[in-house]
């Protein structure tokens, strides 16, 4: 079984942290204080020490699981596989942008979500209505301590918008950030119970049928993930810790987009399975539009 600590919303509408494992779900409440950021505070072994606490209330029937964060920043690291390279030179206007900061020194870094914004398994992540262009990209999350350890693990899915991204890289914000475009979950895992690489297989049904099967391994991620955590707090103090995504290497085809009702699913061996439906967010009108404008 692996450990892990699941972030729940109980029927009296209170939101408590419970200790389980990935493999049944979460069992008992942590203590009415406890939070991820309380956690994330004591270092990378708070993670561990709560995952592994046996005591406490059973977890009430009816609660339903969170996205694992509270005030956690979510940032991303982008062109880390080499298949994520070629796809954003692919779809962009400045192709050479991508291909030399793969090979940079400084890994591309940017802003993804506040804790508040993420959805967690079971709920809806979005796709913009200004956009003709939607993928899921499904990535290992690392939970960073508020002392830049590596506490543990989750699985992300930076939904982006690839006609918005295309267009010109300054419009990176707005293809990354919007209602809907990050999850997370479904529970933190300590290094402790599980340690890359990770596989990371994508999944998206669309009318009950499967219509995208890929996978990738976490081994083919170009930098250490703790030279990215290392970029992350250079300039940064993150006093509730944070979350970093660590970029893709699923990628579907140019000619694939995501639709409103399409489930989305990320499985990563023991840290579990993140499962989302596809809404459309922002001003409907506007999509036909951008799809009238998508070159072929």
């Amino acid at each position: 079984m692996t450990r892990a600590v699941f972030r729940l919303a109980l029927t009296d509408a209170s939101v408590r942290l419970a200790a389980g494992d990935i493999e049944t779900g979460p069992r008992r409440l942590l203590a009415p204080v406890e939070t991820v950021t309380s956690i994330l505070r004591r270092g990378a072994s708070g993670l561990a020490e709560a995952a592994a606490t046996s005591s406490g209330d059973a977890v009430p029937r009816g609660s339903r699981i969170l996205a694992p964060v509270d005030d956690q920043e979510i940032w991303a690291a982008g062109v880390t596989y080499e298949r994520s390279r070629d796809a954003r030179m692919d779809e962009s206007a400045e192709p050479s942008v991508y291909d030399r900061v793969y090979e940079a020194d400084r890994p591309e870094l940017f802003f993804k979500s506040p804790g508040w914004r993420v959805r967690g398994t079971g709920e809806r992540i979005g796709i913009r209505a200004d956009s003709a262009w939607d993928v899921p990209e499904p990535e290992l999350a690392v939970v960073v301590a508020a002392d830049l350890a590596i506490a543990g693990w989750t699985i992300g899915n930076d939904v982006s918008s690839r006609t918005i991204e295309g267009e010109n890289p300054l419009y990176l914000p707005q293809a990354k950030f919007y209602d809907g475009s990050c999850a997370l979950g479904p529970a933190l895992v300590p290094v402790s119970e599980a340690a890359p690489p990770f596989t990371l297989r994508l999944l998206i049904s669309r009318d009950g049928a499967v219509v995208f099967d890929d996978a990738t391994t976490t081994s083919r991620i170009r930098r250490p993930l703790a030279e990215l955590v290392e970029f992350l707090g250079r300039a940064l103090v993150l006093p509730s810790g944070a979350v970093l995504l660590t970029g893709t290497g699923v990628v579907p085809e140019p000619s694939f987009t995501l639709r409103k009702g399409d489930v989305v699913r990320i499985e990563a061996g023991p840290l579990g399975a993140l499962e989302n439906s596809v809404e459309v967010v922002g001003v409907a009108a506007s999509r036909a539009a951008a799809q009238a404008v998508r070159s072929p």
